[in-house]
């Protein structure tokens, strides 16, 4: 019986240890991210312009995706994420370089967040992946769980870690520990880990251009998962509008801080944290496209709506426990379709299809964020009789504005939900798995 209960984390061995180096590092980089986008709003004052870190690091993302899956297809997964992970440390001590001499500016910070972009278009696809096949079909659901459980911790841990360091040492304790990080992933990938060569890597390589048209093929014969790919491009939208709009809501509210930024920041990850485990004991649903559109429908119209009228720091938390304890159930579902329906020869070049077609609102939606708060919501609420309907609704002064746009995210987002549920309703799972064989 103890030999039957040890086996799953034999099984597990290899995917427990790039899982937990490799989030390790995440955090690090989380705390630096973090660091730097409360550095960037207090230079500026900005919402729009701290909006446009995201937007430098996700558009080259975006748009060099479709070619990063392919090459990620032919190339050794190892090798490719060890030298994705070395450019991306370079780009952190180029920060620390930057902030010693006292040269660091908005621009530079934008720069190498391009480059950290196009570094993920390459490791992200490989890393996906890479986990597939280090893990055998029955525990897909169980490393999902995980993946999201460190999501979530580090979503819990980086804002009031990054706090910590940045008050005892600056920002260059900050990047110190993402640096040392780094080194832990990076060495335990290189020694300790085996990830196995799929046929594709060591096979005659086909065109470019084939490889990557095979990809978007796939797509447009596999209706489940190209609906299933638009409908998240819609809710990253809303999801990357809201992320630009929160900062700039809670530090210029009369009750918000970056104290409270951080304490609502991290009540996110501890809803996320919560949905993780919930994923690694529950049973299989019986339909996981159902539970992909309602668990969205209830993160994207509870969130939004709740920030939209509250006022206090406790609501505020609430509105952050009520929108991301579903995501974790949406994120496994998703992914025990996609690795279930998707061949793992061409995974590489179908995620990296998916990237650019899921993610391609991200960027558009953070700049929209940022720019309806800074030219439109603010500006509009300002002028607004204190004493009237709006006031009432949305509050005076900084923030109100701000408020404005949840509301009218919390509409988009139902409005998504609703008409991709409505499409998705016809699609089967299980048949889409018995045509994959």
């Amino acid at each position: 019986m103890m030999r039957e209960m040890n086996n799953p984390f034999k099984e597990l061995k290899t995917f427990l240890i790039l899982w937990s180096t490799q989030s390790l590092s995440q955090l690090g980089s989380a705390m630096t991210n973090f660091a730097l986008t409360i550095w960037l709003y207090e230079e500026t004052g900005s919402a729009l312009q701290t909006a446009l870190l995201s937007v430098c690091s996700y558009a080259p993302y975006v748009l060099m995706s479709i070619f990063a899956g392919a090459l990620s297809d032919r190339w050794d997964k190892k090798k490719t994420l060890l030298c994705c992970d070395t450019f991306a440390a370079c780009c952190t001590v180029a920060v620390l370089l930057l902030m010693k001499t006292g040269t660091l500016r908005p621009v530079h910070l934008y720069a190498l967040n391009a480059v950290n972009g196009l570094m993920n278009t390459v490791q992200q696809p490989a890393g996906d992946v890479a986990m597939t096949l280090i893990t055998l079909k029955a525990q897909y659901q169980r490393t999902s769980g995980l993946r999201s459980f460190s999501n979530s911790l580090v979503t819990i841990l980086h804002p009031v870690l990054a706090a910590s360091f940045y008050a005892v040492w600056g920002m260059e304790g900050v990047i110190g520990i993402d640096l040392a990080t780094f080194a832990i992933a990076f060495l335990s990938l290189l020694f300790l880990v085996h990830i196995p060569a799929l046929e594709e890597e060591t096979a005659p390589k086909e065109p470019l251009w084939r490889s990557m048209k095979g990809g978007l093929l796939y797509l447009r014969e596999n209706g489940l998962v190209l609906w299933l790919i638009l409908f998240l491009a819609g809710v990253n939208f809303v999801a990357s509008a809201f992320d630009a709009v929160l900062p700039p809501y809670v530090l210029s509210n009369k009750n918000g801080s970056e104290a409270v930024l951080g304490l609502v920041t991290s009540c996110a990850g501890i809803a996320a944290l919560a949905g993780s485990l919930l994923v690694t004991v529950l049973p299989a649903p019986r339909n996981r496209i159902r539970v992909i559109c309602l668990t969205m429908l209830i993160s994207l119209g509870t969130e939004n709506f709740i920030l939209a009228f509250a006022r206090t720091p406790a609501w505020w938390c609430l509105a952050q426990i009520a929108g991301w304890l579903p995501v974790p159930l949406m994120n496994a579902n998703l992914d025990v379709i996609l690795r279930s329906t998707i061949p793992p020869k061409i995974q590489g070049r179908i995620y990296s299809c998916r990237n650019t077609l899921q993610f391609f609102t991200i960027p558009l939606g953070t700049f929209a964020g940022g720019f309806l708060v800074d030219k439109v919501c603010e500006p509009w609420m300002a002028r607004r009789d204190p004493g009237g309907r709006w006031a009432r609704m949305f509050g005076t002064g900084l923030g109100s504005g701000a408020a404005l746009v949840m509301f009218l995210l919390g509409v988009l987002g139902v409005a998504v939900c609703l008409v991709f549920g409505r499409i998705l309703r016809k699609y089967d799972f299980a048949e889409a798995v018995a045509e994959r064989g």
